[in-house]
């Protein structure tokens, strides 16, 4: 058998919102969220929660930040959402309190089945513990929890189970120390 993408068929996928409400969304995410001239924050959040998406108190989301669906969004009060981080969240994405989403981070909930000659849509969702800090350019992988209080640094790529105050480093991401965190 070889790939046949034109029978590609995202079977019951859908967005959770309507043609219009996508159109809309995608407008206001290029004009306000993908570009650098709108710094204010507290517009952002109202955006957010305007299409549906749970945000906390503080929350702070940098420029250039794609978010797929942000119906489909839950982040934590005085969560930071770095510059260019992608939020491909096909499905829920949950970011806990008190985390770190660094600079170019891709949290991705989406895959295919490699297997099957159609290239099948597989979903999953992802979740960030609170206290937990995604390093700059760090990609986690459809279906991963990440434990309260993780680290995972620069570059890494994570998918799969975790355990709280670890540290994961690597391409696949792997434990290499427990986190201390030390008093104020």
């Amino acid at each position: 058998l070889k790939t046949q993408l034109n029978f590609y068929n995202p079977q019951n996928y859908s967005p959770g919102r309507s043609k219009l409400v996508i159109g809309l969304w995608m407008l206001v995410r290029l004009v306000v969220f993908e570009s650098g001239w709108f710094p204010v924050l507290g517009l952002k959040r109202i955006l957010l929660r305007a299409f549906g998406a749970s945000i906390g108190t503080g929350v702070i989301i940098k420029p250039q930040v794609k978010i797929k669906f942000p119906w489909k969004l839950q982040v934590g009060s005085y969560s930071w959402i770095g510059e260019k981080v992608w939020i491909d969240n096909l499905v829920p994405v949950t970011i806990g309190a008190h985390c770190c989403v660094s600079q170019g981070a891709y949290l991705c909930c989406g895959n295919h089945q490699y297997s099957k000659p159609t290239f099948d849509l597989i979903t999953q969702p992802i979740e960030l513990k609170q206290g937990v800090w995604l390093a700059a350019q760090s990609m986690i992988a459809p279906g991963t929890t990440v434990e309260e209080h993780c680290v995972v640094t620069a570059g890494s790529v994570l998918s799969g189970p975790t355990e709280p105050y670890t540290v994961y480093r690597g391409n696949p991401a792997v434990k290499i120390r427990m986190r201390k965190l030390t008093d104020i």
